[in-house]
């Protein structure tokens, strides 16, 4: 992976990425959210996500799990720091929810456009239903900035945490609910 470059918001030039990308930062301008953003190879292993994670610092880099209940009748997004362990009973017994599993990805699609590998936050912009509760860590959200794909593997951007999680999710009509993850053994 070659030296990452951070830039700052949109590309210049947007032929040939996807509609799903360039709408998030559409949407982002609009709102008027600053961000940065590096561009890079989708991510395939530890040491490439480690080099993506150093660009992006001080960013907390967010694991972005799509879960849902036994029924598959409801759906969350859990945002947790990336080196903590997700445990269904932790979190299902701070939702009331039944034991919680990984939802099926034509769910991702369905409900947040994006694909396995490119789960992400901004993905709710498309979730118009509100089919997909958002679930985050407390220390997630007591971070200055957070790191996320727009809808897309192939870029990760830095935003302000409190934009992302007053100023986005109020014009996505979505809200969270904070948990606590111990991520121990």
């Amino acid at each position: 992976m070659a030296e990452l470059v951070i830039q700052e918001g949109r590309p210049a030039d947007v032929s040939g990425r996807l509609d799903k990308e360039i709408r998030v930062y559409d949407l982002l301008d609009q709102l008027g959210i600053t961000y940065e953003r590096v561009d890079h190879g989708p991510a395939d292993t530890m040491e490439e996500c480690a080099k993506i994670d150093k660009a992006l610092a001080p960013a907390v880099i967010c694991k972005n799990l799509l879960l849902c209940n036994a029924q598959k009748t409801k759906f969350y997004l859990l945002m947790i720091k990336e080196d903590k362990k997700f445990k269904t009973k932790e979190i299902s017994s701070q939702i009331n929810s039944s034991r919680l599993s990984f939802a099926p990805a034509e769910f991702m699609e369905k409900f947040l456009d994006i694909t396995p590998g490119s789960v992400s936050v901004m993905g709710l912009m498309n979730d118009k239903e509100n089919n997909v509760q958002l679930l985050v860590d407390e220390e997630v959200i007591n971070a200055e900035y957070v790191g996320c794909h727009p809808c897309i593997n192939t870029s990760s951007l830095r935003i302000k945490t409190q934009d992302v999680f007053k100023t986005y999710l109020e014009a996505v009509h979505h809200d969270y609910i904070q948990v606590v993850l111990k991520g121990e053994d």
